[in-house]
Parts: structure tokens; sequence; C-alpha cells
């Protein structure tokens, strides 16, 4: 049998097959019409394939042929093509992923809760740390991407193989092994200096169901209480004594250093420096229940001398109401009740269960950061507290007519 010359993919290669069988009664051994196949391939190769004598078709000589013809072809131009076109395809989309990225991290380098414009040490080394891992990372990125396009383009040869196992040798155990070492080694560096000591102030947070319960202990005085609003001392080492009540919180203030879990029968250590006044935003970085994304808190970085002032102040007494309207307001959130759960120092009002109102007056907002300190906020929150917070266990007060809730409001708005 003689198949006619065939050209291969690319026409590089052509394969002839030529196949003899034995005649009926004809003696196996003769030596005049061996029954063989053999091809013919032009190219880099050419090597001959003999087929059984007898016992055996000549389809799987053909087989055999076939399947050495195939082995040795070399990529066809379509193929070629193929790839080069997903690998650009592959190419571009991690180039848009890693424009998004840069995007989103420049987006994020402003505002008073951005852990990407440091005002504290901490907050500085923790930023520290993260361009330098991105730096190492991007590197590595760079290096693997590289080595995947060089792989998708190269032309297989009897070195590849060799040249792959030392690669996996060292990207895949050497190189991780330094690089991971190295960074531990400047992570557990730039950490350690935030266990120092402070320089005498301790602020003791606990974390409710969901707010803030905050206690300045100076180093002479008596302790001041306050609630959702935390001010401290510009240039000074402020140490946070945090505990929880109920379940697992976590104490975050992005600008001025990491986070810290705050777990019920435990007290967690954290130590903080401001580098520059301003105001800053805290929250709850920990899954705590229905209202966790409306447990948050104002930071207010004062100069020293007016935090003392400030602190003095907290200290005092509640001042009498202002006005007519401020009175019948006291009366009201008295005679209702809220005084069994708020204290506001200097009136019976003595009720430790919810936050301290002494000076409400003087925050930024009320209800943890969820509305703003102003009169019709504040009687919003005492009419339906359940339609701001869900779960919120402060009772509501619907039965109270307009013009109490708005008496009620401009008494606590006026406790400065």
């Amino acid at each position: 049998m003689c198949m006619p010359r065939r050209r291969g993919p690319g026409g590089r290669h052509c394969l002839r097959l030529r196949v003899a069988a034995l005649e009926p009664g004809e003696d196996p051994r003769a030596q005049h019409r061996p029954t063989r196949a053999r091809a013919s391939i032009t190219g880099r190769s050419c090597k001959t394939y003999s087929a059984p004598r007898a016992g055996r078709s000549a389809a799987r000589a053909a087989a055999a042929v076939s399947i050495l013809h195939t082995s040795g072809q070399r990529r066809h131009p379509s193929q070629t093509l193929s790839i080069r076109t997903v690998t650009l395809s592959i190419g571009r989309s991690l180039l848009a992923a890693s424009l998004l990225m840069i995007v989103a991290m420049l987006g994020a380098c402003e505002g008073h809760s951005s852990a990407l414009a440091p005002a504290g040490t901490a907050a500085a080394q923790v930023f520290r740390l993260f361009v330098v891992m991105v730096t190492v990372a991007s590197a590595v990125w760079l290096f693997v991407i590289g080595a995947a396009f060089y792989a998708a383009r190269k032309e297989p040869d009897g070195r590849s193989l060799r040249n792959g196992r030392r690669l996996m040798l060292f990207g895949g155990v050497v190189l991780p092994l330094i690089l991971l070492g190295t960074l531990s080694w400047f992570g557990f560096r730039q950490t350690n200096a935030l266990l120092a000591a402070g320089d005498g102030l301790v602020i003791h947070v606990t974390g409710e169901r969901w707010w803030w319960r905050v206690r300045y202990q100076p180093d002479s005085g008596p302790a001041v209480i306050s609630a959702n609003e935390i001010r401290m001392p510009m240039g000074q080492r402020v140490e946070f004594r945090l505990e929880s009540s109920d379940v697992i919180h976590s104490f975050w203030i992005p600008s001025l250093g990491g986070k810290i879990d705050m777990m019920p029968g435990r007290v967690n250590r954290l130590v903080l420096e401001a580098t520059r006044e301003g105001l800053f935003r805290g929250a709850c970085a920990e899954f705590c229940g229905l209202s966790h994304t409306l447990m948050e808190f104002d930071v207010v970085v004062m100069p020293p001398a007016e935090f003392e002032a400030w602190l003095q102040h907290e200290a005092s007494d509640a001042l009498p109401p202002a006005t007519a309207l401020a009175e019948r307001g006291r009366d009201l959130f008295l005679q209702n009740g809220c005084g069994a759960c708020h204290r506001v120092s200097g009136t019976p009002a003595t009720g430790a269960v919810g936050p301290d109102l002494t000076h409400v007056g003087r925050r930024l907002h009320i209800a943890a950061g969820a509305l703003p300190m102003e009169i019709g906020a504040v009687a919003g929150w005492v009419s339906h507290p359940e339609a701001v917070k869900p779960g919120v266990l402060m009772p509501a007060y619907p039965m109270l007519q307009a013009e109490q809730l708005v008496a009620i409001g401009t008494w606590l708005t006026g406790l400065e």
C-alpha cells in the first residue's frame, strides 16, 4: 500500500508510508519481500520503523507512524497566534486590575479615617510596613508574570526540563523563605515599638451593644466618665485599656494606629501617640451584631493645654438649664425614668447602664456616631431608637408628644 505524500501542519513535514504484506502461502522468513512500514519525514530528523512481518495489520503500523509524525511536528502558526492572543488578553486584564487597585488606594489616602494618611507614630509604622510589603509583593508579581510570558512564547527544547526544575526549586522554596523571613523580621521590629509604656494618661474603653463607654484616668485627679467620643493630647503617648462587656469588638482608629480586639473577661493594651491635631474617626472592626456598622466614635486630638482644660471641665457637674424649655426638658427626662439608665452629674439621674450624659452637648454626635448632635436628631432618637439602630437596648418613647421631645432635645444639647 502506498500513501501519497502529505503536507503536515505548516508544510514542514512530509510523510510517506509504504507497507508490503505477505502473500498466502509465502514463507514469512523470505528476505526478498519483508513486511515493513517505512516513514520518511523531511525536516530535522528522519527515522525508519519496521512493522512486524506477520500476525499484525498494516493499520497498526500506520498508527505508529502517525504518532511519530504528530510528536515530531512544530507548532502551527495558528497555534502560536492563539497563544499570543491569550497572553496579550491576560496581560491587559492584569494591567486593568492593577490600575483599578492603584486608583482605589489613591482614593483612600484622604479623609479622617484613612490608614493611608497617618496622623500618629503607630499609624506611620503600620503604613511603612504596608509600603514595604506592597513593594515586595509587586516585585514578586512582576517576576512571576514575566516568567509566564517567557514560558508561553519560548519553544521547548532539551534544556527546558532541567531549567524548570531549577526555577521551581529557587522560586518555590528558596526565594519565599528569604522574602517571608525578611518581612517577618521587619514587621516584628516595627510592632515592638508599639508596646512601650505610655506617658501617664490612661483611657479605659469598654465596648457595649452598640456604643463605647470611656473613662479617663489621669496621673492626678478623679476619673472622668464619657461615652462615644475620645479626646487626647497631641504629642503624648496615651495608653488605652480595652475590654468588652458582651461580645468581641475591635477598637480601631485608622489614622492613629492599628486595631486590637476587645474581648469579654480580658483587658488588652494599646499605646497611641497623635502627631497632629484634628478630628478623626474610629470604628468597631469586628462584626458584633445588627448595628455593627453604626458603632463608631469621634477622636479629637487637641494641644496639651486645651486637653487639660477640657478634662477639668468634664469632671465638673452639669450646668443648670438656661431656658424654660430646657428646664421642662430636664423634668421630662427625670419623670420618664431616663435617669435609671443614664447619669447626669449634678442631677438625680445616676444610672450607669447607658452612656453618661453629663456633658453630652459638647460631643459631635449621639448614638455612637449615628446622628449629629442636633435637637431634632436627639428628639427622633428618644422617640424611636430602633429605627436608627436595629437591636438597640434603649427603650422607645413613642408616647411623648413632639413638643416634649423637642424640650428633652433642647436640654440634652445644652449640656455642655
